[in-house]
């Protein structure tokens, strides 16, 4: 899935991310400012949360419940150092929890994702427009 979208458009896009996911483990790539963050808080939505939204730029994760009490897991690796720090924070029972797992900078423990995952890159384009790549990993 490769689509171009604005801001008004995010809400449909999110549930095209979760509608096309082959599994609960979203790995969001972009550069800084690419809308990563905005539109994984439009997911959160999507999936029926009606927490508050922030980046875990600072604790790494942030948890959220969905109106049926799932799970969902929010993480930023953005200011990690070594994937020894994701590890301490048992990273790996969050992965294999069944629970969605949102994660912004995944190359930063990459060595420690699950293989079955979904990949999406976002782009700036002009025009306050971005384009999203969705691809699944078996």
């Amino acid at each position: 899935m490769v689509k171009k979208y604005n801001l008004n458009e995010l809400p449909e896009i999110a549930k095209e991310v979760i509608a096309n996911a082959n599994s609960k483990i979203l790995l969001f790539y972009g550069k800084m400012g690419a809308g990563k963050t905005t539109l994984i808080k439009e997911i959160v939505k999507q999936l029926g949360s009606l927490d508050v939204v922030s980046s875990p730029t600072f604790s790494l994760v942030n948890e959220y419940r969905s109106k049926s009490s799932e799970h969902i897991y929010h993480f930023d690796f953005y200011r990690i150092e070594a994937e020894e720090e994701a590890l301490d924070i048992g990273i790996e029972e969050y992965f294999y929890s069944n629970n969605w797992c949102l994660i912004e900078w995944p190359n930063k423990v990459e060595n420690l994702l699950p293989l079955k995952s979904t990949i999406i890159t976002i782009s700036i384009n002009n025009n306050q427009q971005r384009t999203i790549e969705l691809k699944n990993n078996e």
